[in-house]
């Protein structure tokens, strides 16, 4: 299964990623409307590093689909699963908000959504074919790869 990977060494740190993120997952799809008028929890951030000698770094954080997840394994609902594709998803219908998934991601990949009623996590964006973060991605930080193009490009 392919997975998105993030090359830090690339990221500009301009945050276009969560924006396509919020609109790809808003009622409107619309990305004015999603940022000003919806409540959208970004299942992609954005994280700063500094690294001596004040040398700013940035790197995008996302859900790695892990084989054996752990969110998956917590959820007391069963509304965290892993779908026949191999995606960790979510059913925010079942999602009774507990926060087990968030506690044991150890990524800290998978968050509090805005409303508060359910969890939010990258689901690949399986409606759009390939996620927006990477398709939206100015430099290319954010590649959709299998484990050996991955180790390929490190």
């Amino acid at each position: 299964m392919k997975k998105i990977y993030a090359f830090e060494s690339k990221c500009l740190g301009c945050g276009l990623c969560e924006v396509y993120c919020k609109t790809a997952h808003s009622k409107s799809k619309n990305i004015i409307k999603a940022h000003k008028q919806e409540d959208i929890t970004s299942a992609i951030v954005i994280e700063e590093i500094l690294q001596p000698p004040e040398v700013v770094s940035y790197f995008a954080l996302q859900c790695r689909h892990c084989a054996s997840p752990k969110c998956v394994k917590a959820c007391i609902s069963g509304a965290m699963y892993k779908d026949e594709k191999g995606i960790v998803r979510n059913d925010k219908e079942r999602c009774v908000g507990c926060l087990s998934c968030v506690l044991v991601c150890p990524f800290g990949a998978v968050k509090k959504s805005g409303d508060k009623k359910a969890v939010s996590k990258c689901d690949l964006c399986v409606d759009y074919g390939q996620p927006l973060c990477i398709e939206n991605c100015p430099n290319d930080a954010i590649k959709l790869l299998n484990e050996d193009e991955a180790e390929a490009l490190k």
